[in-house]
């Protein structure tokens, strides 16, 4: 018969690996960027009604403009799914515009419209600000050790995969 006791379930509890999930890397990554993100979206989601989503695939044909929605996907590192749904918004607000490749009229390209070039305009240099009070309270090497320990995590993340 199973003791339902405190003494037997931390007996229980004890033959199992233990994950302090607040002093996990990824976690605290996760949670650190979804505030960071939250916290910046609040900006500009209340005044241009975007989505974090779609301000980020904004953000990436503001820099690379005529990317297919695969290239989108893959610069973002977001779901191709997620990234079709944003753009679906994004088109249909007007803020982006399809147009077929020069070269391969198969291929379909997107950049942003005008009027996303507008809102581009005046939610980058938000971004910008709020990136500068957050990196604020670091020196300028603490800013480039931060910079280089992300490169290299970066760098690692294929190493966490089974071989």
């Amino acid at each position: 018969m199973n003791d339902p006791s405190p003494a037997s379930s931390n007996a229980a509890h004890q033959e199992h690996a233990v994950l302090e999930l607040e002093h996990f890397l990824p976690y605290r990554l996760s949670i650190l960027s979804n505030r960071i993100s939250q916290t910046i979206s609040g900006l500009y989601g209340q005044r241009f009604g975007l989505a974090v989503t779609e301000w980020r695939i904004m953000a990436v044909l503001g820099r690379y403009p005529e990317l297919s929605a695969g290239e989108v996907a893959e610069r973002t590192a977001m779901d191709k799914v997620a990234v079709s749904r944003a753009l679906a918004r994004l088109l249909e607000r007007g803020l982006v515009q399809r147009d077929t490749h020069g070269d391969d009229r198969r291929r379909s390209v997107l950049e942003l419209s005008p009027v996303g070039y507008t809102v581009y305009d005046e939610v980058a240099p938000m971004a910008l600000e709020c990136e500068r009070r957050l990196l604020a309270g670091l020196d300028e090497n603490e800013r480039a050790q931060l910079d280089a320990l992300i490169i290299k995590l970066a760098a690692g993340v294929g190493n966490i995969q089974e071989k």
